[in-house]
């Protein structure tokens, strides 16, 4: 017997579009998001064995240098290398004592250059003591009181040689020249030796 179209043939009531568009969106949602995580565990697994292929590369690296660094110390001769050390030394040596080397040369040239040609020494007693300071101690002549002046204005501007004193100044009356002593300390750049 035929059922008139009236009479609905399921039980189940049609759901409509609206349900199969929800799921369309999740389905189409759910496999983009599957999309990017697949992109990133691939860049990630590419950028692991990037890493563990650049380990190899720079253990390998390491390797070669090791081994040429080996050859090299081979190829040096001791006898070639201690005559070097040697040497290295002597020359330490040589500079420590030229830094200690007291040379009076500079001293000299100093006192040449400033002190006037009619001043001039008659004894001059150079000291250096214990503690690596130098002394002065002279007696000279000059020609008249105003180079002795000149000399003494000299030696404040200049400054290497501190501390000077003039004393036992005596005039003669002879020729008017001026008899002194001399007691000063030096800076110690003008006894160290240069070269």
């Amino acid at each position: 017997m035929d059922l008139p179209p009236t009479i609905p043939t399921s039980f189940v009531p049609n759901q409509g579009t609206a349900v199969s568009r929800v799921q369309e969106q999740k389905s189409t949602i759910s496999g983009a998001l599957s999309f990017i995580a697949y992109i990133i565990f691939v860049a990630v697994f590419a950028a692991a064995v990037g890493v563990f292929f650049y380990g190899q590369f720079l253990n390998n690296q390491k390797t070669a240098k090791n081994t040429e660094l080996q050859n090299a110390e081979a190829k040096i001769d001791s006898a070639t290398a201690d005559s070097f050390i040697r040497l290295r030394d002597r020359i330490a040596s040589s500079r420590t004592l030229l830094a200690n080397h007291i040379a009076f040369s500079k001293f000299f040239s100093l006192l040449g250059s400033l002190m006037p040609t009619s001043v001039h020494f008659t004894q001059l007693h150079l000291s250096v003591n214990n503690d690596g300071t130098a002394s002065v101690d002279g007696i000279g002549v000059a020609k008249n009181f105003n180079a002795l002046a000149f000399t003494s204005t000299t030696f404040a501007k200049d400054g290497r040689i501190k501390d000077a004193i003039f004393s036992n100044i005596a005039v003669s009356p002879r020729d008017g020249s001026v008899s002194f002593s001399l007691s000063a300390k030096l800076d110690s750049k003008t006894i160290t030796f240069s070269p």
